[in-house]
């Protein structure tokens, strides 16, 4: 999407009739670019004990989601029809137990010619599908919730970031 104030808002992944379209970007310069994201699990106050304690039966659910979300960063075009396949040159995945909830936040970076935006939310998402499988047992009703872009940085748009708000 893009905005101009002259301008009315266009989707830039449909073309001119309306079709889906994959966003060619070859003319572009590679750049320097990052994107962070964030995302909760709700669980249980049993689970977040287990989780402590690390006693989850499944194993350590905090170490396996974390190399779920960095695989999934890397295979982010394989899932997104109109992702670009671009070089993820970092990409980090951190969890920590809050009072009631996970919190994940991945920030993926790359030096290419668009951003990892879909990146980072593939990777907290995909981490916070772990948590869940790993604690489905337990608690059948782990959630995802609040996931968002919170920064990006490099490319044309520039940076940008918000605050979520308290949950």
């Amino acid at each position: 999407m893009t905005e101009r104030p002259d301008a009315p808002i266009t989707l830039t992944h449909l073309d001119d009739r309306g079709a889906a379209r994959m966003v060619d970007v070859t003319a572009k310069t590679p750049t320097v670019r990052s994107a962070t994201a964030r995302g909760e699990v709700a669980c249980s106050p049993e689970v977040l004990a287990a989780l402590r304690e690390g006693a989850v039966p499944k194993g350590d659910v905090l170490a396996v989601a974390r190399i779920a979300g960095i695989a999934a960063a890397k295979r982010t075009p394989e899932l997104l029809p109109l992702a670009h396949a671009i070089g993820v040159h970092g990409a980090s995945v951190d969890l920590e137990l809050a009072a009631d909830h996970v919190a994940i936040e991945a920030t993926v970076r790359t030096a290419d010619r668009t951003g990892v935006e879909m990146e980072a939310l593939t990777a907290v998402t995909v981490a916070a599908l772990a948590v869940i499988d790993m604690v489905k047992g337990v608690d059948r009703s782990a959630m995802i919730r609040r996931t968002g872009i919170i920064a990006k940085s490099g490319g044309r748009s520039g940076d940008w970031s918000r605050q979520l708000p308290p949950a």
